[in-house]
């Protein structure tokens, strides 16, 4: 789904002379090499599976616990700043006599209301009691007004609406309608043949809690609640069936279709759009329908459907959403589909840590700027500047550098990167929570009014300027992103820590791991997908035509490698799929090599440590940041689902391509690790 974007960070001139040269990083007095000896697997060559090689010694001291579906570099990190989040949350929620409406006292009720297990118990399912009857007392004629208010409580049958920047116009934001609805998720769960254990578990489910929850009772089908359950997965399917491909949802100008609210009505006849608009308080001229042939063919799902059917489909939305704020037999329940049968998990994860991560996402950068204040230093966040900095020069230079574009396509590349916006560590400005309600009356109550305040916040910047300062994570995210409509990167603290960045080390392991992060991000503005928005964050195609048939056969070689990969018995990775995630992994490692080596030749690198040499160090210092352990159900869930390929993948198949690899470890023809030249994919 399109996202909006959040954070204020550095920006970077917009004149092609602010590439010229490379900042010199200072560096620390005493420097490590940045590889872990105990990480590796000296029992497998490199030449034979890298991947084994550089992480078979973190995998074996790292087995997946119970609660685990794949356990790696990024969740070791993720529970370190869980941790330290826990040790600020749980600070704050001991204390007594806060003052009402600070963020003290919203952190303090949020925390002890979701860690007070007799009152949830005795609760039970009483919280979503007055939803489900409003549900159950529903007449058709009211089913837009609901399908608007569940928006507002962030559930989203049948189709969500959201701001996002106006893809013909990046300043403005506009309203989104996506294809929504899917209770397994993957529209594939609900067609393929070989998914009907899934599809099976699944209506064990929904008719568990539809009893569970009363709702069943309510509704007169006490004790069919089975039925009541395949009849809802049947009208899922219809939803998956008219629900457009993943694949084919990469290509962005297949998901604009703006058009007036009286042409959405005309592709909805079954509801009444002047109806749902008003109710979340819009009034639009204009909108996009991203996916219009999935909103006509759901009209038809909705006009031919039983509305007692509808009604226990909008009540299995509404208890669906709520699972993890109620009881444990709510809790364990999802737990056993959503965790057991569909990643392979053996027991859910404490209560504490999934609160954690509740507050995490309801006060994001209120927990956030608690964060940066006990766990971030400045001179991490001024490195990184420089690195960036190192970084942009260095994709400058290789697209100049390039021998398959031509000059006004270079130039037009040039030109976007130059304008890049830059943001790392935390925003300048935080987000004011005032308007947000928590309280003492429920866990689920809190949860729920969180997502009223994220949706009409939402809504409420549709029709107005996007604002570039806004971030799209919080700063303690273990993650980075790339938005195309503001045309930025963004490095949040939450992963400028080792093994991704490591203030002591070699330059070589920064740059090996960091630095792809960085060249991976910015990669992102010339992938499949990015290389369609100009510098302004518009879609606008800026390629001559020879260079964009030329880019579309490079990325094919990529393609086609992936689709060859049998990650599991019988199933191939999807080349198309992950296309976008596989060309920044390409190109960040090139443009990332590129730096390097102008540090090293700068005298910035040291040579040979620990047995490695600085060229070693860094392909080292990439693998082992994919390290992780995974269940086979979650191999599968993810090769469905991810965008990513699997991290085995990130690194053996992404190095068959990187010709600097081939040097660095003597890879020769005959070695698993070997590609011939022309498999050989170089783009960026």
């Amino acid at each position: 789904m399109m996202a909006s974007v959040l954070a204020l960070g550095i920006v970077f001139s917009t004149s092609a002379t602010s590439m010229a040269t490379p900042a010199k990083p200072k560096k620390p007095k005493k420097t490590t090499s940045g590889v872990t000896a105990s990480n590796l697997d000296k029992s497998v060559k490199p030449t034979a599976d890298f991947y084994q090689y550089a992480c078979g010694g973190w995998m074996a001291a790292n087995p997946l616990g119970d609660e685990y579906a794949r356990y790696g570099s990024f969740d070791v990190l993720a529970e370190n700043n869980q941790q330290q989040l826990k040790d600020l949350v749980t600070k704050i929620a001991a204390q007594k006599n806060l003052t009402p409406g600070s963020i003290e006292q919203k952190i303090a009720d949020f925390y002890n209301t979701a860690m007070a297990t007799g009152d949830l118990e005795r609760s039970a399912a009483n919280p979503i009691q007055p939803e489900l009857q409003e549900i159950n007392s529903l007449k058709r004629s009211g089913l837009s007004v609901k399908l608007a208010q569940m928006l507002m409580n962030g559930q989203t049958p049948f189709f969500a609406l959201f701001g996002s920047a106006d893809p013909d116009n990046s300043t403005m934001t506009i309203a989104h309608i996506w294809q929504s609805g899917l209770g397994i998720g993957d529209r594939d769960y609900y067609l393929d043949k070989d998914q009907q254990n899934i599809r099976n578990e699944y209506v064990k489910l929904v008719s568990k809690m539809l009893g569970m929850s009363g709702y069943s009772t309510m509704a007169n089908f006490k004790g069919y609640e089975t039925e009541m359950a395949q009849r809802i997965l049947a009208l899922e399917t219809l939803l998956a069936q008219n629900a457009i491909d993943k694949t084919v949802l990469r290509d962005p100008y297949q998901t604009i279709h703006k058009c007036t609210p009286a042409d959405f009505q005309q592709m909805i006849p079954a509801l009444n759009i002047s109806e749902y608009l008003k109710t979340l308080n819009l009034k639009l001229d204009t909108l996009n329908v991203c996916q219009p042939d999935y909103i006509k063919g759901i009209n038809n799902v909705i006009e031919i459907s039983d509305f007692d059917v509808i009604k226990a489909y909008l009540a299995w939305n509404v208890i669906r959403n709520a699972s993890s704020y109620l009881s444990d037999e709510f809790v364990d329940a999802s737990f056993d589909f959503y965790g057991k049968t569909l990643s392979g998990k053996k027991e859910n994860r404490p209560r504490w840590k999934r609160v954690i991560d509740n507050i995490d996402d309801c006060l994001g950068e209120a927990v956030g700027q608690m964060y940066v204040k006990n766990y971030f230093p400045a001179e991490a966040k001024e490195r990184m500047e420089q690195l960036v900095k190192n970084l942009q020069w260095a994709l400058g230079e290789r697209i100049k550098a390039s021998t398959w574009m031509t000059d006004q396509t270079k130039k037009n590349a040039l030109d976007k990167l130059a304008a890049f916006r830059v943001k790392i560590g935390y925003p300048d400005k935080w987000r004011d929570y005032s308007g947000l309600t928590i309280g003492t009356e429920s866990y689920y109550a809190n949860v729920k009014n969180s997502r009223r305040f994220d949706m009409a916040y939402s809504l409420s910047k549709i029709g107005k300027p996007v604002d570039p300062t806004e971030w799209q994570m919080t700063p303690q995210t273990v993650n980075a992103y790339y938005d195309p409509t503001t045309n930025e990167i963004c490095f949040p603290a939450g992963i400028l820590q080792p093994p991704f960045f490591d203030m002591n080390a070699d330059d070589a392991a920064n740059y090996g791991a960091i630095g792809v992060v960085i060249g991976h991000e910015m990669t992102h503005g010339f992938d499949d997908q990015g290389r369609n928005y100009d510098k302004d964050g518009n879609l606008n195609d800026w390629w001559t035509e020879k260079d964009a048939e030329t880019f579309k056969a490079k990325a094919q070689l990529i393609v086609d490698h992936f689709n060859s990969i049998e990650v599991a018995p019988g199933v191939y990775a999807n080349g198309e799929f992950t296309l976008g995630e596989n060309i920044a992994d390409n190109g960040g490692l090139n443009v990332s090599y590129t730096a390097f080596q102008k540090a090293k030749a700068d005298g910035q690198i040291k040579g040979v440590m620990d047995e490695f040499t600085p060229e070693q160090r860094f392909f080292l210092a990439y693998a082992a940041v994919w390290a992780a352990n995974i269940r086979p159900e979650e191999i599968l869930r993810r090769t469905k689902s991810d965008p990513h390929a699997l991290g085995r993948w990130r690194v053996n198949a992404t190095l068959r391509h990187i010709d600097p690899f081939y040097q660095a470890f003597n890879i020769q023809p005959g070695d698993p690790m070997y590609m011939a030249p022309e498999k050989r994919s170089h783009i960026w």
